[in-house]
């Protein structure tokens, strides 16, 4: 209990701590400068994400965790793997295709991407169900 009562003054204290100092940056201001300063923060921020499309900076999709290195309608895509862009952009895949190389290819049946993209079957084998069957 003493702990929890420790805990909670600590918390207490610190927000005492900051809450003099924001106080002080705005007495001085107009009733309103608060809401033209939200704005406005609102406002930086959108033109810094704008400034951050693909379209407009390529080099943003050859970043690190990015979805793939290909710009396509603003948006980073890998055309070598994804089903809406497959190859090129506003190429779909349709169903029970895959985007495998950049190209659509049915899992089910492909010998190269049998269930899935580079699960190749050997020569004496053949595609089926999206397996290799060797019978």
């Amino acid at each position: 209990m003493k702990f929890n009562k420790t805990i909670f003054l600590l918390a207490y204290l610190m927000a005492l701590a900051i809450t003099p100092s924001l106080a002080t940056s705005y007495e001085m201001e107009e009733p309103n400068s608060n809401l033209q300063r939200t704005t406005h923060f609102f406002h930086s921020r959108k033109q810094n994400r704008v400034s951050l499309t693909c379209d407009k900076n390529p080099k943003v999709c050859h970043i690190k965790g990015s979805a793939g290195s290909d710009c396509c309608k603003n948006k980073c895509v890998n055309f070598t793997i994804d089903v809406f862009n497959c190859g090129r952009c506003g190429k779909k895949c349709s169903f029970p295709k895959i985007c495998c190389e950049g190209k659509c290819v049915n899992p089910r049946s492909n010998e190269k991407h049998c269930g899935k993209c580079g699960n190749k079957c050997d020569n004496r084998g053949s595609c089926v169900y999206g397996m290799c069957s060797y019978a």
